[in-house]
């Protein structure tokens, strides 16, 4: 076996772990995961996201999330949350607002 260097474990140690939900994971919990990953993937204020309500527009509201941006947000919600996305499951109105990201994902959730 190879020894690591330790840039890679300094690397891998200030990672924050990923958080594996359980199947019936509650909504709350869905909600927390999400948020935090807007806050990473777009680098948007912990604030400004706590602020967010099912209303709230996502893509063509932030600017910040652009058609670039959107690969990988789903990429890391498919991550943090233990989910698949299909291409077949990307559409308009999954991303518009805070409201409809959120149902998407807890019917992902579900569907394990």
């Amino acid at each position: 076996m190879t020894a690591m260097s330790n840039s890679n474990t300094d690397t891998a140690a200030t990672r924050e772990p990923v958080a594996m939900p359980a199947v019936g994971q509650s909504r709350a919990e869905i909600d927390r995961l999400l948020r935090s990953v807007l806050c990473d993937v777009l680098g948007l204020d912990k604030a400004d996201v706590d602020e967010f309500d099912a209303d709230t527009g996502l893509f063509g509201h932030l600017p910040e999330l652009d058609s670039m941006a959107v690969a990988g947000l789903l990429t890391e919600i498919e991550d943090r949350i233990d989910i698949v996305i299909e291409d077949d499951d990307v559409d308009g109105e999954m991303l518009e607002t805070y409201g409809g990201l959120l149902a998407f994902t807890e019917g992902k959730v579900a569907e394990r």
